[in-house]
């Protein structure tokens, strides 16, 4: 038995049955400790010391929530959601309100793909914008499985494809590994071999507009921490230096957690919170994002025990020696193969590391053109960021679109968006792997 099939099966198993993803992750992490022959003690040792690789990633969520407060106390939320509110027009007029269905979903689109190229903040607009739009949502009875899956394509995307921002990060972390397993490759030939499987995102972003598009109905419940707060110009105007400068010290120094950390004291500078506000202010923020946090964490751990069995290299190992000469079989096995270790960890720019290592001299052996191989190494990084779990990729969804309690994590976020996504970038990436 491998210890990482069994065990990230029994996390998506326990997942599925609506157990807490924390508590999915402690069972799966003992059990794969037992299965790949670590004590019990030595896999709850294993597991502790990977929850310290996340303790920055927990903070940076923390502090993030924290300035998605301090944003919604300018006003700036509030002047987005009048802005929208002209835009659907009255109830009665059934076709504006498609359109302005249309456009409120394309705004989502765009602020997802942009906050991973153009203004590289990651899942930090989510808790922003998100809540404050479930109104207009319920309104126009939009189902919250397609925003969700809208938001994961623009997490997702744009680093696969696009060499700019969190995606000059991924393709130079394919290239490197690469590299390093024996395979030179040109970064510009990244973007050309990341088409036919970013081009499955597409798809499956077209499909999951057709699956979701009858209306959904949802209870109007006012948000907690998400009062009416009074619109004014000033208040707006520093919000977006807030953002600006946050952005601005991310970039800067590398850190999500300064970059955070500036904007909510410009916050504090315009006199939009007072400084006594705070402790709350925090508190608020870290109970919004602690979900991600937590599981993120626990993910670490799990991804920490899942390395230390040794199984991950066995996996790959054994798919190798089932693939023989075949190559239709080879490409299909190892992009399944990642899908397998990116569900687990939760982490498509950690996976790469980990399957590079075999998947090159495998293709090699294969007969393999470089850019085939650059297409089933990316895609199989990828694959499984969408659905699982323990990614940010469905975690940042859910945070913001679970805020009244009507949208679950497992069911709503995570199960659409891997039907809808990783089938197809299979079925694109194997393509990719033939033709090119």
């Amino acid at each position: 038995m491998n210890a990482v099939v069994i065990s990230v099966l029994i996390m998506l198993i326990l997942s599925l049955l609506r157990m807490n993803v924390v508590f999915s992750l402690l069972i799966a992490s003992l059990v794969g400790g037992l299965i790949g022959n670590l004590s019990l003690s030595k896999t709850v040792e294993v597991f502790s010391e990977g929850l310290g690789n996340s303790a920055e990633v927990a903070l940076s969520y923390a502090l993030l929530g924290g300035f998605a407060i301090a944003i919604s106390k300018t006003g700036l939320p509030n002047a987005i959601v009048r802005m929208i509110i002209k835009m659907v027009g009255k109830q009665g007029e059934s076709k504006r309100k498609q359109y302005s269905k249309a456009l409120v979903l394309l705004v989502i689109l765009f602020m997802s793909c942009f906050s991973q190229n153009l203004i590289p903040i990651h899942i930090a607009f989510i808790p922003i914008l998100i809540p404050p739009l479930l109104h207009i949502l319920n309104e126009l009875h939009v189902d919250r499985r397609l925003v969700a899956s809208i938001i994961t394509f623009g997490l997702i995307t744009p680093y696969m494809w696009l060499p700019t921002g969190f995606g000059a990060i991924f393709h130079d972390i394919v290239q490197s590994n690469m590299a390093q397993s024996g395979l030179v490759v040109a970064k510009s030939d990244i973007p050309k071999a990341m088409f036919f499987p970013s081009l499955g995102m597409i798809v499956g972003l077209l499909l999951a507009f057709f699956t979701y598009r009858k209306p959904r109905t949802y209870k109007q419940i006012q948000i907690e921490s998400q009062e009416t707060q009074s619109f004014q110009q000033r208040g707006v105007w520093f919000a977006i230096i807030a953002v600006i400068t946050a952005l601005t010290v991310q970039l800067v120094l590398d850190s999500m957690i300064f970059g955070a950390f500036a904007g909510i004291v410009v916050i504090y500078l315009s006199g939009c919170i007072r400084l006594t506000e705070g402790d709350r202010l925090l508190t608020e923020g870290m109970r919004m994002m602690a979900f991600i946090g937590f599981v993120m964490l626990s993910a670490s751990g799990f991804a920490n025990v899942l390395k230390q069995t040794g199984h991950i290299e066995k996996l790959v190992e054994q798919a190798a020696s089932l693939i023989g000469h075949n190559t239709a079989l080879g490409a299909l096995l190892m992009l399944i193969v990642g899908l397998l270790v990116t569900m687990g960890i939760g982490s498509s720019f950690s996976t790469v590391p980990i399957i590079a290592t075999i998947f090159v001299p495998l293709c090699i052996k294969l007969g393999l053109s470089p850019m085939a191989t650059i297409a089933i190494i990316g895609a199989a990084g990828a694959l499984g960021d969408a659905g699982s779990p323990a990614s940010d990729s469905t975690l940042g969804p859910t945070s913001g679109l679970n805020v009244d309690g009507q949208h679950h994590h497992i069911w709503d976020t995570c199960v659409p968006t891997f039907i809808h996504y990783n089938i197809p970038v299979i079925i694109f990436a194997w393509i990719a792997a033939m033709i090119l």
